[in-house]
């Protein structure tokens, strides 16, 4: 493991059901930050024993909570450890980049920015298909009039947050609708933010589990109830 590795960003995973694939992504991370806290959401499979056998600190809920409580408990987590300076969230499932995550820690360092939301629509490599493109881009517009940020991709689980950013976060919001609540707290601390282009890999593995539209769908129905 390298010796230069990132020492102050905490990566915060929410998991879920990921037994497949968390230990190749944890380990991937561990080859460039220190520090990786995977909050295991009440799997039903073997992805707590995965995570923490690759190196990550695991922090488990006993039952199912929601995507946006694993990432509140996350950050509550990194945020409490000495020395963290930024925490990035990531996804568990192998569709994020370590480069994409490295290079918007560069920007926020360079640029003293307090937040850098990852976004797949800022150029063309990402290909999420027709209809998930049209769902997101749909969610966005929703989003931003309901937040009063111009956002090109307000669900993209790739962020970097500052440590003051971090703890503007109170999210109550347990389903998809945790991705708006982080943008309205954000937007509202008025802490300096940026947009950047990342490449979210759509895996065999996470169109086998039918994630890609379904969850789309989710933050349209989300949003709507909320």
């Amino acid at each position: 493991m390298a010796d230069d590795r990132d020492e102050t960003a905490w990566i915060v995973i929410p998991l879920y059901n990921e037994e497949q694939v968390i230990g190749g992504v944890v380990t991937e991370l561990l080859e460039q930050f220190a520090h990786v806290v995977c909050v295991d959401d009440g799997s039903r499979d073997g992805s707590a024993a995965a995570a923490a056998a690759a190196g990550a600190r695991v922090v488990r809920h006993p039952h199912n909570l929601g995507q946006g409580a694993a990432l509140q408990t996350g950050i509550e987590f990194a945020r409490s450890q000495p020395g963290c300076e930024y925490i990035v969230t990531f996804d568990a499932d192998g569709q994020h980049r370590i480069d994409d995550a490295q290079a918007m820690l560069a920007r926020a360092r360079g640029e003293n920015l307090a937040i850098v939301f990852g976004s797949r629509f800022l150029d063309d490599r990402t290909q999420p298909g027709f209809l998930k493109t049209v769902v997101l881009k749909t969610a966005v517009a929703i989003t931003n009039l309901s937040t009063g940020l111009k956002l090109t991709d307000a669900h993209n689980g790739l962020r970097v947050l500052r440590r003051d950013a971090a703890q503007s976060l109170a999210l109550k919001q347990d389903r998809m609708a945790h991705a708006t609540e982080i943008v309205v707290q954000l937007g509202r601390s008025g802490l300096p933010w940026a947009e950047h282009p990342v490449h979210v890999i759509y895996t065999e593995y996470s169109k086998a589990k039918g994630q890609s539209l379904l969850n789309s769908v989710n933050i349209l129905v989300d949003l709507v109830i909320n």
